[in-house]
């Protein structure tokens, strides 16, 4: 099964490496080696893998354990032994999936061979994302210069990450540096589409045209290398940088002859969301290239 006929071939090697894991019963492998297998830093792994096949990693393997569990359920094998073969602990973890998956039991669906087939077939390929509607990408490739950030930490919901910009701006106005403000930045660490709220990782930064004085703690100062960067201008509400970060991975990086540098995506915020309408609203988005 590929992941997807215009995928790299380098991301089958990871989905490959899944796929023996979990017939031979084995643990999966971790992020680590799926990334290695696929020529990716782990960095970006998650991030392209997501962007290709329009669902996480641990999406990916529930998806194939379950296609592991159905294509057994036929043979004379016992569903605790189909459980512990597909690396669920119990019979009873495999029923529970099955039940919120299916809406049915394995042995109900063992009853039913056509039903099976028909999920079989469902689960044999992932969901690719749709562009269906949606309008070009215009992506420009830019040679950044390195940038020195006040930097702050947030972890919570995304909706909430004007307080720590609200912070960084105290602290700016105490040094008398709002005058001298150049960029808003926003690190992502996580994907606010696959962790809880709660654990949501994002820095908040600020960069100036002057020196500043070193912030105290939580603030910290950090350097986003410069290089060459993919840069593509975002219209609309900041929640939708992620999607429009795995439509340049997925439609504009495979074709584009450039490859991705071990460096973190970064996003401009060019506007006040207090102050702008949501639908027009504006960022670019920053995706680091090798060379």
């Amino acid at each position: 099964m590929k992941t997807n006929a215009s995928h790299p071939p380098k991301l089958d090697r990871a989905l490959a490496r899944l796929q023996q894991a979990i017939g031979a019963g084995q643990a999966l492998p971790d992020l680590q080696e799926l990334a290695a297998a696929a020529y990716l830093s782990p960095f970006h792994f998650h991030r392209v893998w997501r962007a290709l096949t329009g669902e996480t990693v641990g999406r990916t393997a529930q998806r194939l354990r379950l296609l592991a569990a159905l294509h057994r359920l036929p043979g004379e094998a016992s569903v605790t032994d189909i459980a512990l073969r597909v690396g669920y602990d119990t019979p009873q973890a495999l029923a529970r999936v099955f039940r919120e998956v299916f809406d049915a039991s394995p042995t109900q669906l063992r009853a039913d061979p056509e039903l099976c087939e028909r999920w079989i077939e469902r689960l044999s390929k992932p969901l690719c994302r749709d562009a269906t509607g949606l309008s070009p990408l215009s992506v420009e490739v830019v040679a950044l210069q390195p940038l020195e950030v006040v930097a702050l930490r947030r972890q919570g919901a995304f909706d909430e990450l004007d307080a720590g910009f609200g912070e960084l701006f105290g602290w700016a106005a105490q040094h008398g540096l709002v005058e001298h403000l150049r960029q808003l930045v926003g690190i992502p660490r996580d994907d606010h589409r696959d962790v809880a709220p709660e654990e949501l990782r994002f820095d908040c930064g600020l960069v100036f045209d002057s020196s500043t004085p070193q912030p105290p703690a939580p603030l910290r100062c950090l350097r986003l290398e410069g290089g060459m960067a993919a840069r593509l201008r975002h219209v609309g509400a900041y929640s939708g940088l992620e999607d429009a970060c795995d439509r340049l991975l997925a439609e504009w990086l495979p074709g584009s002859g450039h490859a991705l540098r071990d460096a973190p995506v970064h996003c401009h915020f060019l506007d006040d969301p207090e102050e702008v309408p949501e639908a027009i609203l504006r960022a670019d988005l920053y995706v680091p290239l090798a060379g």
